[in-house]
């Protein structure tokens, strides 16, 4: 069985959610899918969380380059730039 991977959780994801909006399925298979949604969308939430942690940006501060955690919510970084 190949390795899970956020791109491959996402798209069933994705999938469950398209067979679910249908209603054409029983209670019990509608159930079963449902609880398979919610463990992928933990499994997707859980990657994102791993991949923001690792994500740092190169600043250029007093001509020095300078790691700084990645800030999801903050303004700050989107008109430095980074020397090549």
């Amino acid at each position: 069985m190949a390795k899970r991977t956020f791109e491959n959780g996402l798209a069933r994801l994705e999938k469950i959610t398209e067979e679910l909006e249908t209603g054409d399925l029983s209670l019990d298979v509608s159930l079963k899918k449902f609880n398979e949604g919610i463990e992928l969308a933990e499994f997707c939430n859980r990657e994102l969380s791993e991949a923001r942690a690792k994500v740092e940006l190169l600043l250029n501060k007093n001509g020095k380059l300078e790691s700084v955690p990645f800030d999801s919510n903050s303004d700050e970084h989107e008109n430095q730039t980074v020397p090549e």
